[in-house]
């Protein structure tokens, strides 16, 4: 059990805080989409899905006038002039398709990053592949990357076992690609398997795991061995905060929790700590880690130490129709 925070003296503890964390440039530029939406056009600005996994960035988007709906046809009639914001996961499609017959003004928000596995997909699919997309059903980056394509043209495969399953549809070549914020390890392994069923199978020109997700990860996998706890602040939904928190246990470390925010640190399930690591997911804002932090220090007499393991200067551009509202 944690220590009690009435006890009179606290006791040490070394906190390992992974960098990189949070914010990515996608995300980034999704929640910038949003805000300056609002600040040109005023509420309310739509916002299809959820713009990023984040409880706390939904909900403070949702105070300033953004409103969010699962599809389009959620928004009234009479709104139908008001900007429409496409997550940062992507979308299939049919989406804008539906948006411009409704004639709907949309922003995009959608990771260049995700793009550009949405243009790998196409031109595989012009030069007769079959596409295997290596990925979680359900996720919405997933649902936008099948839906680049008719229905069948792009298989999904979600494990290792999937991919000693596998048979291909045909006798076309085939090509993979991914999901972009996927477990490096646990790519690799499903991509061993692929290649050595299929030697000829074509390979993306670069890896389609994000830069992000990738440092994100080899920061946890750097602090993991050295701490008795590590928590990743992210949501339940959000695919590179669970991979942030497999990465952990993998790598050694005893207890790997996610949780939402300090409010949701289950003390209970903690042993009394000398030492904890803290990294956030690339859609959990730095506020976030701040308030863990804080929590703790009710608890424990805490020092900070930053473990970096990468730098990172990527920004992306926004929409054309908001650089006038950024300057």
């Amino acid at each position: 059990m944690a220590s009690d925070p009435s006890a009179g003296n606290r006791p040490p503890l070394k906190v390992l805080l992974c960098a990189p964390r949070g914010f990515c440039a996608g995300v980034d530029r999704a929640v910038q989409i949003v805000e300056l939406a609002l600040e040109r056009f005023g509420a309310p600005v739509y916002v299809r899905h959820e713009i990023v996994h984040n409880k706390f960035v939904v909900e403070s988007l949702k105070t300033k006038g953004a409103v969010f709906v699962e599809e389009l046809d959620e928004i009234p009639d009479g709104h139908h002039d008001r900007p429409v914001v496409f997550s940062a996961h992507g979308v299939p499609k049919s989406v804008p398709e539906d948006a411009r017959s409704r004639n709907m003004f949309y922003l995009d928000a959608t990771c260049p990053l995700v793009s550009k596995v949405h243009k790998e997909a196409e031109i595989h699919f012009r030069r007769g592949r079959e596409i295997v997309l290596i990925g979680h059903a359900g996720h919405p980056e997933v649902i936008g990357t099948m839906g680049q394509l008719p229905e069948g043209a792009v298989r999904l495969v979600e494990t290792v076992e999937d991919a000693r399953a596998f048979e291909p549809a045909g006798d076309r070549p085939l090509a993979w690609i991914t999901q972009t914020t996927l477990s490096v390890d646990d790519t690799a392994q499903i991509v061993e398997v692929l290649t050595a069923r299929f030697p000829d199978i074509v390979a993306p020109h670069k890896d389609d795991i994000c830069y992000a997700t990738t440092n994100r990860q080899e920061a946890v996998k750097a602090v993991a061995p050295d701490v008795e706890a590590l928590i990743v602040v992210g949501a339940p939904n959000s695919s590179n905060s669970q991979r942030l928190r497999e990465v952990a246990e993998r790598a050694g470390c005893p207890v790997a929790l996610l949780v939402q925010r300090a409010a949701d640190i289950p003390w209970d399930a903690l042993p009394p700590l000398t030492s904890l690591g803290i990294t956030a997911g690339a859609s959990a804002p730095e506020v976030l880690v701040e308030e863990i932090i804080a929590a703790f220090g009710e608890r424990y007499e805490v020092t900070v130490d930053s473990v970096r393991t990468a730098e990172e200067t990527i920004s992306f551009n926004l929409p054309r129709a908001l650089r006038e509202a950024a300057e």
